[in-house]
């Protein structure tokens, strides 16, 4: 653990007396739920709709640059934005040196990519147990009681005790260790163990993050006939786990907190930014490999981060290649990122090494690829409906947020939440500290008590 992470924690077991073991907080994130859908009343959210005609509903949820899973579920928790938490893809940054790109790292340790605690590290620090079932950005945290993570592992503490329960199968266990199920089997058996958890262990905090709805999007595009079945089955998936909660005998000491990481923008085209690398001269291939590069983009659908990969050309290249991208066919915008990147919430290079030196934003309807192979520098995104990672300040990327049960006043309409107050308002109903957060608990929906 860093040095000043080590401070910061050892301040928040400081506080652990004042936390009262009764309560029970819930998250549940739905990955890639856009407001605009949510708003959508011929889409079928039976268990959603009912919390949302009773409880705290936001009619959109601002998010954090980038509109990324991994960054976006670290704010959820950290209550800061990614220029602090320094999550910035999908896993952890790798430079690859002078001439090589990046390489991308998910399943490191949480202390290496984590950069300030977390509610569930507080709560842990407070005594209070914890599950995650399918969270990232959660690696070994050692904070967290029971775990099933997303690469399914037999000995984690919660698969192994359902394992011994009976209520997960041999052959399901082979199944899931082989890699191969689709995503919509994964959800059933991650909200079988968030089920399992709390009907039987009942943490006081839970993280669910079930996937359908992010690969429906992904392939089919939001709004689509899929994302309408997919969206449908994410209803029914919360509907599994506010039945497990009454099984689990708390429903009146606990809170359900429903939202999302991201929303999602319907794409046309890709926009080929390594290929334009390699046709300016910068960068080249090797069959479909990156072989030699002065330049190169790391590519998150909508946002794209250029970077240098030796500081000794940084100053040579960077007007050369904004230069590029300013003539490029769909890019939106580009911004260094040593002046524009903490205006987006996010870092300079010199403040986190997995930054680049340029930030692209496309235009509507193109998302950025990361293929070098081919002379096309736009092409059809075939096989690609939509995607996220665009501006958090669009719209489009706004999610859903509603808070029911426990601590929540009932019948409370917002028009807007960010979600760096997640962390805060979930601090505030388990009764932890969690000082390092820039957020703050949404006053508007808690009781007097809290």
């Amino acid at each position: 653990m860093m040095p000043r992470l080590a401070s910061v924690f050892a301040l928040l077991v400081s506080f652990a007396a004042a936390a009262p073991a009764a309560h029970h907080v819930v998250l549940i994130s739905l990955d890639g739920f856009p407001a605009y859908l949510w708003r959508d009343e011929k889409i079928p959210l039976p268990h959603l709709r009912r919390l949302a005609a009773e409880v705290a509903v936001a009619d959109a949820m601002t998010i954090s640059n980038p509109a990324i899973t991994w960054p976006n579920h670290t704010t959820l928790v950290t209550g800061v934005e990614p220029r602090k938490h320094g999550v910035l893809y999908n896993g952890l940054v790798v430079r690859g040196g002078p001439g090589k790109p990046n390489k991308i790292e998910p399943w490191v340790d949480k202390s290496r990519l984590v950069r300030v605690p977390t509610v569930y590290d507080a709560a842990h620090a407070a005594g209070l147990t914890t599950a995650e079932i399918d969270w990232v950005a959660i690696t070994r945290p050692g904070t967290i009681t029971w775990s099933f993570p997303e690469v399914f592992d037999p000995e984690a503490t919660l698969p192994r005790a359902m394992i011994a329960a009976g209520a997960i199968t041999a052959a399901e266990a082979k199944l899931a260790q082989s890699g191969k199920p689709n995503i919509v089997w994964r959800d059933e058996l991650w909200t079988r163990a968030a089920s399992f958890v709390i009907a039987n262990h009942r943490p006081n905090l839970v993280l669910f993050h079930p996937l359908t709805t992010d690969s429906t999007h992904h392939r089919f595009g939001p709004g689509s006939l899929a994302s309408t079945t997919a969206l449908a089955l994410a209803d029914r998936l919360v509907g599994d786990v506010l039945r497990a909660i009454d099984a689990g005998g708390r429903r009146a000491q606990t809170t359900v907190i429903v939202t999302t990481d991201h929303g999602f923008k319907k794409v046309d085209n890709y926009l080929y930014a390594n290929v334009a690398l390699k046709k300016a001269g910068l960068l080249r291939t090797a069959g479909a490999t990156i072989a030699q590069c002065d330049a190169f983009a790391g590519t998150q659908g909508g946002i794209a981060f250029i970077y240098v990969t030796d500081p000794a050309k940084r100053a040579e290249l960077l007007p050369r290649l904004k230069e590029l991208f300013a003539a490029t066919e769909g890019v939106a915008q580009v911004i260094d990122a040593a002046t524009g990147a903490p205006a987006l919430g996010m870092p300079t290079p010199a403040e986190n090494q997995g930054m680049g030196d340029l930030i692209l934003y496309p235009k509507a309807g193109y998302a950025f690829s990361a293929a070098a192979a081919g002379d096309a520098i736009i092409g059809p995104a075939v096989n690609y409906g939509g995607t996220h990672g665009y501006n958090s300040a669009d719209p489009e990327l706004d999610g859903i947020f509603l808070a029911s049960g426990a601590g929540i006043k009932k019948g409370v309409k917002l028009d807007r939440v960010r979600n760096l107050d997640v962390a805060p308002t979930i601090a505030r109903l388990l009764g932890v500290a969690l000082p390092t957060a820039d957020g703050k608990a949404i006053e508007e929906i808690l009781t007097a008590k809290n």
